[in-house]
């Protein structure tokens, strides 16, 4: 993937940047171009190599679209919840340095669920900030809008998904319920026929 002077990027777990400028280099004796970002939030400049790009996960921001699919995975009722928790910190871990602003969703959703039960770690709220704040960034620069403005809509997307949860567990549980409830009727019917 190649990007342009101006161009508005994602430096995963870093948050927005706009390349700069686009120069040759030489580094340790070897010669090669970088892009020379401006993390937008504050305000250090980054180099990153043009020929890994891919490597450390650049993209570029989202589009209009994307932020509608983005606010129905926030609000869909799945979340993921570990039990264990190192495994849970390693997967979020990776989801983070991924780049993918959905992968960064599924965090926010998962850590705020636990933190609903549950105090976090510190390691662990600080993800949980670093996720909505990478999210609640990205997705006002895209949109135009103010940081709060965005906040109001991630915050009610996750609302939406908890009650969601909830919802689909009541369902579950009463299914569970229900079968037996209605089956001796049935068998009843059975052996008068």
């Amino acid at each position: 993937m190649t990007f342009e002077i101006g161009d508005k990027v994602i430096y995963p777990n870093h948050g927005l940047g706009i390349v700069e400028r686009i120069e040759e280099k030489t580094i340790l004796g070897t010669t090669g171009g970088f892009y020379h970002l401006r993390i937008v939030a504050n305000e250090t400049i980054v180099l990153v190599p043009v020929t890994n790009v891919d490597g450390v996960g650049l993209r570029r921001a989202i589009s209009d679209d994307e932020v509608e699919r983005l606010f129905g995975l926030l609000g869909d009722g799945k979340i993921d919840n570990h039990q264990n928790w190192k495994g849970r910190f390693k997967d979020n871990s990776d989801k983070m340095r991924s780049g993918s602003i959905f992968e960064v969703a599924d965090v926010l959703k998962s850590l705020t669920f636990l933190a609903k039960s549950k105090s976090l770690s510190f390691r662990e709220k600080r993800m949980l900030d670093r996720a909505k704040f990478l999210i609640i960034s990205e997705v006002s620069e895209v949109m135009r809008e103010t940081a709060p403005a965005i906040e109001v809509r991630v915050d009610t997307a996750l609302e939406r998904c908890f009650v969601t949860k909830a919802r689909t567990a009541a369902r579950a549980k009463v299914a569970k319920v229900v079968p037996r409830a209605t089956a001796s009727p049935v068998r009843r019917a059975a052996r008068a026929s």
